[in-house]
């Protein structure tokens, strides 16, 4: 049975954050519901995935607790806190007794294992991931960053029709008369040909293959950019969530006959349905006195 994760549309507004697991340099991006979760890992060479539900958390936790009982709402929220900061690139762990370690594996996948304190008790983590599809891999990495290309080549080519504008109006200050009250200011007539040429002559011997992530200013243009696409999905996530509560919505008409559909009476439109209140308490978790999380 396949796993769901998070949409797409809430995945991709999460940043890629440079992480060190184990001494190895990755990029994670990241998202944690109620009881479930979404982790993308790459190194550059490939992308890999984890999406866990409720039920697989459950199934996955007493697998490698077998002490512990109790449901996934009563530690999930622990293995959070511990697992985010390692996720994040953030210094700060609020469990120092955290300990986590990646492993690589001879059939592509990697492992990441991770040992805390629960409830005074030993709580062992694992996350399995495996290569990402080509489709998740293009919407959530490459796409964007082929969109930022382009808006960067933009600005590019609109910098350098400025400065060719910037060295036009030098130059009639200058043939008006005006001189230079410094001589260290003057400056060469911009030639793009040959700034390009110079740049990448001195730049390319510079660049590291091995430096991930994005500096303060890239990080604002991926979220301008995967912004942009959030706004047509906006409708269909906030239809979703109704629907989920047990409301039903209906389309907006398009044309004269679907208004009239519209103004029918209220008994021939569908009507949510209800719970009995007493279906309602009998299906809230009880609160068990006495008992923890492990037995």
């Amino acid at each position: 049975m396949e796993v769901r994760g998070a949409p797409a549309e809430v995945l991709l507004q999460r940043p890629w954050l440079p992480v060190s697991i184990s001494g190895c340099q990755l990029l994670a991006k990241s998202w944690f519901g109620e009881t479930s979760y979404h982790v993308l890992l790459t190194d550059v060479d490939c992308v890999w995935e984890e999406r866990m539900d409720s039920a697989a958390i459950q199934k996955r936790a007493q697998e490698l607790n077998r002490r512990l009982r109790a449901e996934a709402k009563a530690f999930f929220s622990h293995l959070c806190e511990v697992v985010q900061p390692c996720l994040t690139g953030s210094d700060g762990r609020p469990d120092g007794e955290a300990q986590i370690s990646l492993r690589r594996q001879e059939d592509g996948n990697i492992s990441i294992k991770l040992k805390s304190e629960l409830a005074e008790l030993p709580f062992y983590w694992e996350f399995h991931c495996t290569p990402a599809p080509v489709t998740v891999v293009c919407g959530q990495l490459v796409r964007p960053l082929l969109e930022m290309s382009r808006l960067l080549q933009r600005q590019v080519e609109q910098l350098g029709g400025l400065l060719g504008r910037k060295d036009a109006e030098i130059q009639d200050y200058r043939e008006n008369g005006a001189v230079l009250s410094r001589e260290r200011l003057q400056t060469d007539v911009f030639e793009e040909r040959t700034y390009r040429e110079d740049f990448m002559s001195k730049a390319l011997p510079l660049l590291r293959s091995d430096a991930l992530g994005f500096d303060a200013d890239l990080q604002r243009l991926y979220a301008a950019v995967v912004a942009r696409k959030r706004k047509p999905s906006e409708e269909k996530q906030a239809a979703g969530a109704s629907s989920g509560a047990g409301s039903v919505i209906s389309e907006a008409p398009e044309d004269a006959a679907g208004a009239k559909m519209a103004d029918r009476p209220a008994e021939q439109q569908a009507l949510p349905v209800r719970p009995n209140p007493a279906e309602r308490a009998s299906s809230r978790p009880k609160k068990k006195k006495g008992v923890g999380l492990f037995r």
